[in-house]
């Protein structure tokens, strides 16, 4: 591995945005491909950060910093992707269920998510199993992501699988729940894929569901 490659993962791991760009640049130039400076440089760097937050290592804002170096890179580097016709590894929505208004969990999993080269659909907070449903139809969503953070709002959650089944589309979607009331036994419960402690975690899963 180029030693460019191996100081664009450790200045993400920083969080240092404009180090990152730099580099980037500075690879581009250099003739690398804007694949391998993804998926050698930038997903290595956020797959660390998410193995130390797994661990308590990093907390929230050095995620949020990293990931945010993160975007700038991705940015930087989308329409050379583009060009060189490189797929994401698939595509989910996410959102917070109907009467939630918590997004912080939401967040973090969106960008774990993308630090996996995972597409991302944001539906945002306070959203219907309508929404979900359409998602998956008109944009193709391969996962559904829905979470919680109060118990009363966490049944919606049923009522998103429940549209699945009501649709007859429940096998060519994976759902998976995520928040603080959340558990396993309500997972199985509700009929829902999966259900992850942290963000981290999550974003493993999705990736383990697209392959």
């Amino acid at each position: 591995m180029s030693a460019i490659l191996n100081e664009i993962s450790e200045q993400l791991q920083k969080g240092k945005a404009k180090e990152v760009k730099a580099l980037i640049e500075q690879a581009l130039a250099d003739g690398l491909g804007a694949k391998a400076i993804l998926e050698e440089g930038l997903l290595p760097g956020m797959s660390i950060i998410g193995d130390k937050f797994k661990n308590n290592e990093v907390y929230v804002p050095e995620v949020l910093i990293s990931a945010r170096a993160m975007k700038a890179g991705t940015d930087l580097l989308k329409p050379y992707l583009a060009d060189a016709n490189v797929q994401p590894l698939g595509k989910i929505c996410i959102g917070t269920v109907k009467g939630d208004l918590h997004d912080i969990g939401k967040n973090l999993v969106k960008m774990m998510m993308e630090g996996k080269g995972i597409e991302v659909v944001d539906l945002g907070v306070d959203v219907s199993p309508e929404q979900f449903l359409a998602a998956v139809k008109e944009q193709g969503c391969q996962i559904v992501c829905c979470s919680a953070l109060l118990t009363t709002t966490m049944g919606v959650m049923k009522d998103v699988v429940d549209i699945f089944v009501k649709e007859g589309i429940r096998d060519k979607v994976k759902i998976m729940i995520g928040g603080a009331p959340i558990t396993d036994a309500y997972c199985e419960s509700i009929g829902a894929d999966g259900y992850t402690a942290d963000a981290a975690s999550a974003a493993d899963l999705a990736v383990e569901f697209l392959k």
